[in-house]
């Protein structure tokens, strides 16, 4: 089953007749328009919310044409008011998936921008995009590297580190586990690593290099 998520920049009338006709199924970011804010405000009106000190967050779906569009299609919309605020926040969501909810929609399109987000390190964090080089091989091969270093560095993140410090991102990492300042000494027979006393991140060290040992 293929699946298409884009943001808005791709919501074009083109774009849902292709889908449809090939059967590709599709979760689309709409531009917030002056009928789709009356349609969401219908279903939660600006009020006083009940507890002021958390957030409310509700899924809705409705039929919606566009004046461009063919056909009216199912749109989804998400309604989230912050805590302490009046108003809602709302965002929609057109797509032709039938049988799932509109809260699983929506959480599923989500999981696009979690995607950007390892592109992103992959980029800033191992030069991913860098192709500095004429030759093709040449820049195949730095970006096999890059990846490798970033699976390398993934599997670090999953395997050794406490469940509080897996979302660490890879700039943190170098700071408090690769760039750390130390001295390597041998004696008789054995090396040891000799850190800076007010190396504030020493027990997160130590504790990442236990668990690689016992790997």
């Amino acid at each position: 089953m293929i699946k298409i998520k884009t943001d808005s920049g791709f919501a074009v009338p083109a774009i849902y007749d292709l889908c449809e006709k090939e059967s590709v199924y599709y979760v689309i970011r709409l531009k917030s328009n002056a009928q789709l804010q009356q349609i969401a405000e219908e279903y939660h009106p600006s009020s006083m919310p009940s507890n002021i000190s958390k957030d409310e967050c509700y899924f809705e779906e409705t039929i919606y044409q566009a004046k461009l569009w063919s056909k009216a299609r199912k749109v989804i919309i998400k309604s989230v008011r912050p805590a302490g605020e009046l108003f809602f926040i709302h965002s929609f969501f057109v797509t032709n998936l039938e049988v799932t909810s509109p809260e699983d929609i929506v959480r599923a399109y989500q999981k696009r921008g979690t995607m950007e987000n390892y592109i992103k390190e992959a980029k800033n964090g191992f030069n991913f995009d860098q192709m500095n080089s004429h030759s093709y091989q040449v820049n195949e091969v730095k970006m096999m590297l890059s990846l490798l270093a970033y699976n390398l560095t993934n599997w670090l993140r999953t395997l050794t580190f406490p469940p509080e410090k897996k979302n660490m991102q890879i700039e943190t990492i170098r700071t408090r586990l690769i760039k750390v300042s130390s001295k390597l000494v041998k004696s008789g027979r054995s090396l040891y690593f000799k850190l800076s006393s007010s190396f504030v991140y020493q027990k997160f060290f130590w504790k990442v290099l236990s668990r690689i040992t016992a790997l």
